[in-house]
């Protein structure tokens, strides 16, 4: 609930956005957000800085506000702009604060390592026209280097630490693609192995479609796909968009492109995004014969 209220009251976001974030419906958020605020009014809580003593519980709450932050200007809700820079530019300003503040905690270095790696693809997400570009087709060489040097500086010296936490871990997931010097170069079994790691300590669907994404390119999409089934047996990612585009690429990557097709339909009834859409309209064409 505060990381709720505190996207809501200081980041600006909207319900629908936090919603988004939350993977729960619209609704739900919105009661959320009305019970919270009730529960402070009523009980008289003040907004002030906590006292030292009780900042070391707080952490993982800010962490995930400024996390959730980028996230949604990384790949805007809704919209016509795939990327609001304007969101992305605080949550890495606010990562380097606490990086600051915080210089022992290797949760914080992961989180502004992979802040950092993330941000310096972030001119090339979209084409001239505003068009999604995937990652495998993104421009390499302009890529920001001096970003993805200090991120991979960054998450070197939090694993060092001993002390491994999830942003650590997606921070090293985030340095396995920057780092490679092509697509082909990519090291996907690594990257396979790490979000099985992530998924352990974070047992999130999310996160569990993108390693079977991961599996998909390390072994070969059919093995993706079966770990998108059984995903999609749980329901707990039923109206995320993402989960039939990501069976759809990996059946496009098939051959089996009638299926793809009618999986581009379902992830298009989904979506909100403008830039989201018109790839999704542009994969369906590819896969959807001409009459």
């Amino acid at each position: 609930a505060r990381v709720a209220l505190t996207l809501r009251t200081l980041a600006g976001l909207t319900t629908p956005e936090i919603a988004r974030a939350f993977l729960v419906p619209e609704a739900t958020m919105a009661q959320r957000l009305v019970r919270a605020k009730r529960k402070i009014r009523n009980a008289g809580i003040p907004y002030r800085v906590p006292p030292a003593h009780l900042l070391p519980e707080r952490t993982t709450g800010v962490l995930g506000v400024v996390y959730l932050l980028f996230n949604e200007g990384y790949a805007a809700t809704s919209g016509t702009d795939l990327v609001r820079t304007d969101l992305c530019a605080e949550a890495l300003r606010l990562a380097r604060v606490l990086a600051r503040l915080m210089p022992d905690e290797p949760e914080v270095l992961g989180l502004l390592a992979l802040l950092l790696l993330h941000d310096s693809r972030r001119g090339t997400r979209v084409d001239a026209t505003g068009a999604l570009v995937t990652l495998e087709d993104q421009d390499r060489g302009a890529w920001d280097r001096a970003a993805i040097e200090e991120g991979a500086a960054l998450v070197e010296t939090a694993l060092r630490r001993g002390r491994p936490g999830p942003y650590q871990i997606q921070a090293a997931i985030a340095a396995c693609h920057t780092t490679a010097a092509t697509a082909g170069e990519t090291d996907w079994a690594d990257i396979a192995a790490l979000y099985a790691e992530l998924a352990r300590r974070v047992p999130s669907a999310v996160v569990r479609l993108n390693r079977a994404v991961a599996v998909g390119m390390a072994e070969g999409p059919g093995q993706g796909l079966a770990l998108v089934a059984e995903l999609e047996k749980t329901g707990e990612l039923d109206g995320y968009h993402l989960l039939p585009a990501t069976r759809a690429d990996l059946l496009r990557r098939m051959g089996r492109t009638a299926e793809a097709a009618r999986a581009y339909d379902e992830a298009l009834e989904l979506v909100e995004n403008a830039a989201e859409r018109r790839f999704l309209e542009w994969r369906l064409r590819e896969c959807r014969p001409v009459e």
